[in-house]
């Protein structure tokens, strides 16, 4: 039986890459690569770059293939929906065009596979629609989360408080409640403009982990504009922006004591 192997490359630095995460790569007979058009090359390139690293495995091969582009028009559910739904045709033919029955295959995902990454979700799809047969093995990566963290120096969460990882257009509907620190991933909508308190503090990172990196921190009401207009001319000179950032409300004195 077929064997895939979904792979957390991390957040862009090739030294990122976990040695349990090359030593499954150069387990694999087949090694795939999304490639997302000429904006995007840039993401193709690092995972070639890891490859060209790491996997020493004489007969493996790399395989490519192009990700459909999303549809905008309709309900985000549904365009979410429809393009998991051809992502999963397109694993579906490669596993059986360019995988024979004994062969492992492995996917190099960005970041970590658990985290705001749907390639389980969509592997899933693939094994209901019953036309080919495989075992599944995860092995875990660095998370954008941690290179953010690790690039402000600070840690995720305040002693005995909650963090809560939300997206940009969840933020913009509302504050979650009951929480004061929030991660924000997947914002298209700049949602940090959408806070009302000045006195928040937030720790902005763009491309983390990767050499296109850019960090900004301060208070919200002091930094938001810069985080506007470094945003926009980065997306302007990459064709893309992939950023991530944490705000803490009431930087009060912390509660709690003890360590995990």
């Amino acid at each position: 039986m077929r064997k895939l192997l979904v792979v957390g490359i991390g957040a862009g630095n090739p030294e990122h890459v976990t040695i349990q995460a090359i030593n499954a790569l150069n387990r694999a007979d087949v090694l795939l690569i999304p490639v997302k058009g000429e904006e995007k090359a840039f993401l193709a390139d690092l995972r070639r770059d890891i490859c060209e690293r790491y996997v020493s495995n004489p007969s493996s091969r790399i395989v490519e293939y192009a990700v459909p582009r999303r549809r905008s028009d309709g309900s985000y559910e549904g365009g979410v929906h429809d393009w998991h739904h051809a992502i999963a045709a397109i694993y579906e033919n490669l596993l059986l065009t360019e995988v024979a029955e004994n062969q492992i295959v492995a996917l190099l995902v960005w970041g970590d596979p658990s985290l705001y990454d749907s390639t389980l979700r969509i592997v899933e799809h693939v094994r209901a629609r019953g036309s080919v047969e495989f075992g599944i093995e995860v092995i875990p990566g660095i998370t954008s989360i941690q290179a953010l963290c690790a690039s402000h120096a600070i840690p995720l969460n305040r002693i005995g408080l909650p963090v809560e990882i939300t997206t940009g257009r969840r933020l913009a509907q509302e504050w979650p409640p009951g929480v004061d620190d929030i991660i924000v991933m997947l914002d298209g909508v700049e949602a940090y403009r959408t806070v009302e308190s000045d006195d928040a503090e937030i720790y902005w990172g763009a491309y983390v982990g990767t050499p296109l990196e850019i960090t900004l921190s301060g208070k919200i009401g002091e930094v938001r504009e810069q985080i506007v207009e470094t945003r926009r001319r980065a997306r302007e000179a990459n064709g893309w922006i992939m950023d991530t950032y944490l705000i803490r409300r009431n930087s009060s004195p912390e509660e709690g004591s003890g360590e995990q």
